[in-house]
């Protein structure tokens, strides 16, 4: 049977694409690692204790030349809410010199540059001044967040209100731990974890005073008594106090999930690229990682040549995308620097730039372009 004009076209039509389809490509890019990269990989931990590691073999091989020592009991101020009209809490037996029902629930508002105190019905219960303190009989629950250990305080701030759980240290690393590492975890694995979250709190910087770290993983993770397990308590219990230390000083012990094989500088990392480098991040092998089952270990991204060019462009690609070329690798295979190399130039970005154009776990990483 005769083809009529419309079926001739369409074959024609199906035959002009199929040489574009074949030579169409992608990006892929392989890698490994999720993470800065820097201090101790937690799957890595978790792989050396399997192997019989003690936790005091664990952090001093993550943590170059430093060793365990103790530190004094004292508080930690954890962000919990920053910039909200109102903070409700219960299970608070006092405020401002008032006392409270810690079954009965209340609010905390701003009025006038201050905190004011209210029930839940609205009754007015005490002026605080610019700081609310309630302390907890024994714990205090924030709504909307969780309950805690210690006492929640409120501050009136030109954003709104802030609230900081005010928490003695361990029970604060009680409240890290799980939320941290898996309660399933060896032992040794979480007692790792124990002293390098004690030891990161105490090392990091105050922001302005007003409060220690945050309770995400701009610091590290803090649920509260929500969080706790009996197994990363008695992780806890069994380093009561101690930290990591180099040099008499308590070391600010970065950790991060899996590094793929091998840790990274801090120089030379997304944790803080260019800065000066810290004596004890110094990137080492991590022999035992690979047979934890992180998912992170081994990776693979695919990436039309649309959405790689558009990305390479808003990092100041120069034309059309040629090629990406790794010029400098750290100890680990972590990018340092690469060009990308356009029709009209190169340009030469960072490991970290690429990671956060791309999305990508790691600045572990390497491209290749190929035919679909």
């Amino acid at each position: 049977m005769p083809r009529g004009p419309r079926t001739f076209l369409l074959v024609l039509i199906s035959v002009l694409l199929l040489p574009a389809a074949a030579s169409a490509k992608v990006w892929i890019v392989k890698g490994a690692g999720f993470g800065h990269g820097v201090g101790m990989s937690q799957y890595g931990a978790y792989g050396y204790a399997k192997h019989g590691f003690h936790y005091d073999q664990i952090l001093t091989h993550y943590y170059t030349g430093t060793s365990i020592g103790a530190t004094a009991d004292q508080s930690v101020r954890v962000l919990l809410l920053d910039g909200v009209g109102s903070v409700r809490f219960s299970g608070a037996g006092s405020a401002c010199g008032a006392r409270l029902k810690p079954a009965k629930g209340y609010v905390a508002k701003r009025k006038r540059g201050g905190v004011i105190v209210r029930s839940k019905k609205g009754a007015l219960i005490s002026r605080c001044g610019p700081v609310m303190t309630a302390s907890g009989s024994p714990n205090v629950f924030v709504r909307g967040k969780g309950t805690y250990h210690g006492s929640l305080e409120v501050r009136a701030a030109t954003s709104g209100l802030v609230a900081i759980n005010v928490v003695e240290l361990e029970d604060y690393v009680r409240g890290v731990v799980a939320k941290e590492s898996p309660a399933s975890w060896p032992i040794e694995a979480l007692k790792a974890q124990a002293v390098a979250a004690r030891s990161f709190a105490l090392s990091t910087a105050a922001h302005g005073g007003v409060f220690g770290v945050f309770d995400d993983t701009r610091s590290q993770s803090y649920g509260g008594l929500g969080a706790e397990t009996p197994k990363t308590d008695q992780a806890v219990a069994a380093t009561h106090l101690q930290v990591v230390l180099y040099k008499g000083r308590v070391a600010q012990t970065f950790f991060f999930s899996t590094s793929g094989g091998h840790t990274e500088n801090n120089e030379l990392s997304s944790l803080g690229f260019g800065q000066p480098a810290i004596p004890y991040l110094r990137g080492v092998d991590d022999l035992y990682e690979a047979e934890t089952g992180s998912p992170y270990e081994r990776w693979k991204r695919k990436f039309s040549t649309a959405r790689m060019a558009s990305a390479m462009r808003a990092l100041g690609l120069k034309g059309k995308l040629r090629n990406i070329v790794v010029t400098q690798r750290g100890t680990s295979p972590r990018i340092v620097r690469a060009n990308l190399v356009g029709s009209g130039g190169t340009t030469t970005v960072n490991g970290p730039q690429l990671q956060d154009a791309l999305g990508l776990p790691d600045t572990w990483a390497f491209f290749k372009k190929k035919r679909k």
